[in-house]
Protein backbone atom coordinates (compact mmCIF):
# COMPACT_ATOMS: atom_id res chain seq x y z
CA UNK A 1 0.00 0.00 0.00
CA UNK A 2 1.31 3.48 -0.92
CA UNK A 3 0.35 6.57 1.00
CA UNK A 4 0.93 9.79 -0.93
CA UNK A 5 -0.29 13.23 0.08
CA UNK A 6 0.09 16.42 -1.88
CA UNK A 7 0.89 19.77 -0.23
CA UNK A 8 -2.18 21.19 1.48
CA UNK A 9 -3.17 23.31 4.45
CA UNK A 10 -4.27 21.22 7.42
CA UNK A 11 -5.92 24.04 9.32
CA UNK A 12 -8.55 25.92 7.35
CA UNK A 13 -10.60 28.96 8.20
CA UNK A 14 -13.66 27.50 6.49
CA UNK A 15 -16.18 26.00 8.91
CA UNK A 16 -18.85 23.53 7.85
CA UNK A 17 -22.22 23.16 9.56
CA UNK A 18 -20.82 20.48 11.86
CA UNK A 19 -18.06 22.78 13.02
CA UNK A 20 -20.52 25.58 13.68
CA UNK A 21 -22.51 23.18 15.81
CA UNK A 22 -19.36 22.42 17.75
CA UNK A 23 -18.84 26.08 18.54
CA UNK A 24 -22.42 26.61 19.62
CA UNK A 25 -22.22 23.58 21.88
CA UNK A 26 -18.98 24.60 23.58
CA UNK A 27 -20.21 27.15 26.08
CA UNK A 28 -18.36 25.63 29.03
CA UNK A 29 -15.86 23.00 30.05
CA UNK A 30 -18.60 20.40 30.46
CA UNK A 31 -19.40 20.46 26.71
CA UNK A 32 -17.46 18.09 24.49
CA UNK A 33 -17.06 18.99 20.80
CA UNK A 34 -17.94 16.28 18.31
CA UNK A 35 -15.30 15.91 15.62
CA UNK A 36 -15.84 13.47 12.74
CA UNK A 37 -13.50 12.13 10.09
CA UNK A 38 -14.12 10.99 6.53
CA UNK A 39 -10.77 9.79 5.26
CA UNK A 40 -10.04 6.25 4.18
CA UNK A 41 -6.91 4.46 5.31
CA UNK A 42 -3.91 5.98 3.57
CA UNK A 43 -5.82 8.87 2.04
CA UNK A 44 -6.34 12.41 3.31
CA UNK A 45 -9.80 13.38 4.45
CA UNK A 46 -11.78 15.72 2.21
CA UNK A 47 -13.42 17.38 5.21
CA UNK A 48 -11.96 20.55 6.71
CA UNK A 49 -9.37 20.09 9.42
CA UNK A 50 -9.66 21.68 12.81
CA UNK A 51 -9.98 25.42 12.27
CA UNK A 52 -8.43 27.65 14.96
CA UNK A 53 -11.92 28.27 16.34
CA UNK A 54 -12.81 24.60 16.63
CA UNK A 55 -9.34 23.76 17.98
CA UNK A 56 -9.80 26.35 20.73
CA UNK A 57 -13.28 25.04 21.50
CA UNK A 58 -11.95 21.51 21.88
CA UNK A 59 -9.17 22.60 24.25
CA UNK A 60 -11.58 24.70 26.32
CA UNK A 61 -13.84 21.65 26.62
CA UNK A 62 -10.98 19.83 28.33
CA UNK A 63 -10.97 19.18 32.08
CA UNK A 64 -9.53 21.46 34.76
CA UNK A 65 -7.83 19.84 37.75
CA UNK A 66 -9.24 20.29 41.22
CA UNK A 67 -7.32 22.62 43.53
CA UNK A 68 -6.45 19.65 45.72
CA UNK A 69 -4.66 17.91 42.83
CA UNK A 70 -2.62 21.02 42.08
CA UNK A 71 -1.75 21.46 45.76
CA UNK A 72 -0.40 17.90 45.87
CA UNK A 73 2.06 18.48 43.01
CA UNK A 74 4.89 21.04 43.30
CA UNK A 75 5.48 20.62 39.56
CA UNK A 76 1.90 21.58 38.74
CA UNK A 77 1.95 24.41 41.30
CA UNK A 78 4.95 25.99 39.55
CA UNK A 79 3.25 25.79 36.14
CA UNK A 80 0.04 27.29 37.49
CA UNK A 81 2.02 30.14 39.06
CA UNK A 82 3.75 30.96 35.75
CA UNK A 83 0.42 30.75 33.95
CA UNK A 84 1.43 28.55 30.99
CA UNK A 85 3.18 25.30 30.07
CA UNK A 86 6.70 25.46 28.64
CA UNK A 87 6.55 22.70 26.03
CA UNK A 88 9.44 21.19 24.13
CA UNK A 89 8.26 20.30 20.66
CA UNK A 90 8.22 21.11 16.97
CA UNK A 91 6.60 23.76 14.83
CA UNK A 92 7.04 22.13 11.41
CA UNK A 93 5.33 18.77 12.04
CA UNK A 94 2.08 18.81 10.11
CA UNK A 95 -0.67 16.87 11.93
CA UNK A 96 1.23 16.86 15.25
CA UNK A 97 2.66 20.33 15.85
CA UNK A 98 2.53 22.90 13.06
CA UNK A 99 2.96 26.67 13.26
CA UNK A 100 0.67 28.87 11.19
CA UNK A 101 3.00 31.50 9.70
CA UNK A 102 0.22 34.10 9.64
CA UNK A 103 -1.19 33.77 13.15
CA UNK A 104 1.85 32.27 14.86
CA UNK A 105 -0.41 29.63 16.44
CA UNK A 106 0.89 26.06 16.83
CA UNK A 107 -1.74 23.33 16.53
CA UNK A 108 -1.95 19.57 16.03
CA UNK A 109 -2.16 16.40 18.11
CA UNK A 110 0.95 17.01 20.24
CA UNK A 111 0.29 20.73 20.46
CA UNK A 112 -3.27 19.99 21.54
CA UNK A 113 -2.11 17.65 24.29
CA UNK A 114 0.20 20.40 25.55
CA UNK A 115 -2.59 22.97 25.52
CA UNK A 116 -4.99 20.54 27.22
CA UNK A 117 -2.39 19.81 29.91
CA UNK A 118 -1.81 23.52 30.46
CA UNK A 119 -5.54 24.17 30.71
CA UNK A 120 -5.86 21.24 33.13
CA UNK A 121 -3.30 22.91 35.38
CA UNK A 122 -3.92 26.64 34.92
CA UNK A 123 -7.60 26.76 34.01
CA UNK A 124 -6.66 29.31 31.34
CA UNK A 125 -9.31 30.56 28.92
CA UNK A 126 -7.08 32.01 26.16
CA UNK A 127 -5.82 28.97 24.26
CA UNK A 128 -3.25 31.02 22.35
CA UNK A 129 -1.48 31.74 25.64
CA UNK A 130 -1.61 28.30 27.25
CA UNK A 131 1.76 27.05 25.95
CA UNK A 132 5.18 28.47 25.23
CA UNK A 133 7.05 26.37 22.66
CA UNK A 134 10.77 25.62 22.65
CA UNK A 135 11.81 23.78 19.49
CA UNK A 136 13.70 20.54 20.15
CA UNK A 137 15.46 17.89 18.08
CA UNK A 138 16.16 14.24 18.83
CA UNK A 139 19.52 15.38 20.22
CA UNK A 140 18.21 18.08 22.58
CA UNK A 141 15.05 16.61 24.10
CA UNK A 142 16.69 15.15 27.21
CA UNK A 143 18.90 18.21 27.68
CA UNK A 144 16.06 20.75 27.80
CA UNK A 145 14.30 18.59 30.39
CA UNK A 146 17.40 18.06 32.50
CA UNK A 147 18.27 21.76 32.61
CA UNK A 148 14.59 22.69 33.12
CA UNK A 149 14.33 24.87 30.03
CA UNK A 150 10.91 23.24 29.52
CA UNK A 151 8.29 21.69 31.79
CA UNK A 152 7.52 18.80 29.43
CA UNK A 153 8.48 17.48 26.01
CA UNK A 154 5.53 16.44 23.83
CA UNK A 155 7.07 15.77 20.45
CA UNK A 156 6.29 12.30 19.02
CA UNK A 157 8.81 11.23 21.66
CA UNK A 158 9.23 7.44 21.59
CA UNK A 159 9.60 5.76 24.98
CA UNK A 160 12.76 3.67 25.31
CA UNK A 161 14.50 2.19 28.37
CA UNK A 162 17.70 4.07 27.49
CA UNK A 163 15.94 7.41 27.41
CA UNK A 164 14.08 6.53 30.60
CA UNK A 165 17.42 6.37 32.40
CA UNK A 166 17.79 10.10 31.80
CA UNK A 167 14.22 11.40 32.07
CA UNK A 168 10.77 10.21 33.13
CA UNK A 169 8.01 9.31 30.69
CA UNK A 170 4.31 9.71 31.36
CA UNK A 171 2.08 7.67 29.08
CA UNK A 172 2.25 6.22 26.54
CA UNK A 173 -0.33 8.55 24.95
CA UNK A 174 -0.11 7.20 21.37
CA UNK A 175 1.45 4.30 19.45
CA UNK A 176 3.03 4.68 16.02
CA UNK A 177 5.78 2.69 14.28
CA UNK A 178 8.74 2.96 11.96
CA UNK A 179 7.76 3.34 8.33
CA UNK A 180 9.40 4.20 5.01
CA UNK A 181 9.47 7.43 3.03
CA UNK A 182 10.75 7.65 -0.53
CA UNK A 183 10.65 10.15 -3.37
CA UNK A 184 7.26 10.40 -5.04
CA UNK A 185 8.56 8.94 -8.30
CA UNK A 186 10.17 5.92 -6.63
CA UNK A 187 8.70 2.66 -7.95
CA UNK A 188 11.17 0.14 -6.53
CA UNK A 189 10.75 0.41 -2.76
CA UNK A 190 7.45 -0.87 -1.38
CA UNK A 191 8.33 -2.48 1.95
CA UNK A 192 11.13 -3.01 4.44
CA UNK A 193 12.39 -5.99 2.40
CA UNK A 194 13.25 -3.59 -0.42
CA UNK A 195 15.62 -1.60 1.80
CA UNK A 196 18.36 -4.24 1.96
CA UNK A 197 21.64 -2.76 0.72
CA UNK A 198 20.17 0.71 0.31
CA UNK A 199 21.30 4.06 1.75
CA UNK A 200 18.80 5.02 4.43
CA UNK A 201 18.62 8.37 6.16
CA UNK A 202 17.24 8.86 9.66
CA UNK A 203 17.67 11.25 12.56
CA UNK A 204 20.53 10.96 15.02
CA UNK A 205 19.51 9.58 18.42
CA UNK A 206 16.20 8.37 17.00
CA UNK A 207 14.43 5.01 17.10
CA UNK A 208 14.86 4.91 13.32
CA UNK A 209 18.43 3.73 13.89
CA UNK A 210 17.27 0.73 15.91
CA UNK A 211 14.54 -0.05 13.38
CA UNK A 212 17.06 -0.09 10.52
CA UNK A 213 19.61 -2.19 12.42
CA UNK A 214 17.02 -4.78 13.43
CA UNK A 215 15.19 -5.12 10.12
CA UNK A 216 17.45 -4.18 7.22
CA UNK A 217 20.52 -6.04 5.96
CA UNK A 218 23.64 -4.30 4.67
CA UNK A 219 22.13 -0.83 4.92
CA UNK A 220 24.28 2.26 4.76
CA UNK A 221 22.91 4.70 7.34
CA UNK A 222 23.03 8.46 6.85
CA UNK A 223 22.41 10.16 10.22
CA UNK A 224 21.29 13.79 10.23
CA UNK A 225 20.24 16.12 13.02
CA UNK A 226 16.62 16.89 12.18
CA UNK A 227 13.63 16.01 10.05
CA UNK A 228 14.08 18.75 7.45
CA UNK A 229 17.68 17.68 6.82
CA UNK A 230 16.53 14.09 6.28
CA UNK A 231 13.85 15.17 3.80
CA UNK A 232 16.42 17.24 1.90
CA UNK A 233 18.82 14.28 1.70
CA UNK A 234 16.04 12.09 0.32
CA UNK A 235 14.86 14.64 -2.25
CA UNK A 236 18.44 15.36 -3.34
CA UNK A 237 19.11 11.66 -3.92
CA UNK A 238 21.71 11.29 -1.18
CA UNK A 239 19.52 8.57 0.35
CA UNK A 240 17.20 5.98 -1.16
CA UNK A 241 14.73 6.06 1.73
CA UNK A 242 13.98 7.78 5.03
CA UNK A 243 12.99 5.60 8.00
CA UNK A 244 11.28 7.09 11.05
CA UNK A 245 7.94 7.06 12.86
CA UNK A 246 5.01 6.80 10.45
CA UNK A 247 3.38 9.80 12.10
CA UNK A 248 6.28 12.09 11.22
CA UNK A 249 6.60 10.72 7.70
CA UNK A 250 2.88 11.25 7.06
CA UNK A 251 3.32 14.85 8.16
CA UNK A 252 6.18 15.25 5.70
CA UNK A 253 4.08 13.92 2.84
CA UNK A 254 1.26 16.31 3.68
CA UNK A 255 3.51 19.34 3.28
CA UNK A 256 5.87 18.10 0.55
CA UNK A 257 4.60 16.58 -2.69
CA UNK A 258 8.09 15.32 -3.55
CA UNK A 259 7.87 12.50 -1.01
CA UNK A 260 5.47 9.69 -0.17
CA UNK A 261 5.06 6.96 2.46
CA UNK A 262 5.09 3.32 1.35
CA UNK A 263 4.10 0.09 3.07
CA UNK A 264 2.95 -0.37 6.64
CA UNK A 265 4.81 0.31 9.91
CA UNK A 266 7.24 -2.51 10.67
CA UNK A 267 7.89 -1.67 14.35
CA UNK A 268 5.87 -0.35 17.28
CA UNK A 269 6.82 3.02 18.78
CA UNK A 270 4.89 4.23 21.84
CA UNK A 271 4.97 7.99 22.41
CA UNK A 272 5.38 9.45 25.89
CA UNK A 273 5.46 12.86 27.56
CA UNK A 274 9.01 13.57 28.69
CA UNK A 275 9.51 14.96 32.20
CA UNK A 276 12.44 15.85 34.45
CA UNK A 277 13.45 12.98 36.75
CA UNK A 278 14.02 15.35 39.69
CA UNK A 279 10.35 16.37 39.64
CA UNK A 280 9.09 13.01 40.78
CA UNK A 281 5.48 14.12 41.27
CA UNK A 282 5.13 15.22 37.63
CA UNK A 283 4.79 11.73 36.15
CA UNK A 284 1.88 10.69 38.37
CA UNK A 285 0.19 14.05 37.78
CA UNK A 286 0.48 13.83 33.97
CA UNK A 287 -0.64 10.20 33.94
CA UNK A 288 -3.75 11.22 35.90
CA UNK A 289 -4.37 13.96 33.33
CA UNK A 290 -4.00 11.49 30.44
CA UNK A 291 -6.42 9.04 32.04
CA UNK A 292 -8.91 11.86 32.50
CA UNK A 293 -8.86 12.88 28.84
CA UNK A 294 -9.00 9.23 27.78
CA UNK A 295 -12.11 8.63 29.88
CA UNK A 296 -13.84 11.88 28.88
CA UNK A 297 -13.42 11.41 25.14
CA UNK A 298 -11.34 14.56 24.71
CA UNK A 299 -8.27 12.54 23.62
CA UNK A 300 -10.24 10.76 20.88
CA UNK A 301 -11.79 14.00 19.63
CA UNK A 302 -8.34 15.57 19.35
CA UNK A 303 -7.12 12.49 17.45
CA UNK A 304 -10.10 12.67 15.07
CA UNK A 305 -9.39 16.26 14.16
CA UNK A 306 -5.66 15.72 13.56
CA UNK A 307 -4.16 12.25 13.01
CA UNK A 308 -7.60 10.73 12.35
CA UNK A 309 -8.01 12.73 9.15
CA UNK A 310 -5.40 10.46 7.57
CA UNK A 311 -6.02 7.06 9.18
CA UNK A 312 -9.26 5.13 9.05
CA UNK A 313 -9.25 3.04 12.23
CA UNK A 314 -9.94 4.80 15.51
CA UNK A 315 -7.34 3.86 18.12
CA UNK A 316 -7.85 2.80 21.70
CA UNK A 317 -5.73 4.91 24.05
CA UNK A 318 -2.71 2.86 25.14
CA UNK A 319 -2.63 1.68 28.74
CA UNK A 320 -0.54 3.98 30.92
CA UNK A 321 2.73 2.40 32.03
CA UNK A 322 2.25 -0.47 29.57
CA UNK A 323 5.68 -0.32 27.92
CA UNK A 324 9.20 -0.61 29.28
CA UNK A 325 10.45 2.83 30.27
CA UNK A 326 7.03 4.28 31.05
Amino acid sequence: MTTQFHRRTLLTSTLGLGALAVLSACTGTSSLPSVSTSGASGQPSTSPGLSPEVYDALVLAGPVAADSLIAASPWAQAIKAQGYLRRGGAETSAIFSLKDPTSGRVTGFDAGLGDLLSRYITGGQDVSKLSQLTQVTSDTRETVLQNKTVDAVIATYSITPARAEKINFAGPYYSSGASIQVKSDNTTIHSVADLNGKTIVTQTNSTGITAIDANVQNAEKLLLADNDSCIAALVQGRADAYVLDQSILLSNAVRNSQVKVVGNPFTTDPYGIGLNKDEADAKAFVNAFLQTIYDSGVWLNLWKGTVGRFLETEPTPPALGSVEGS
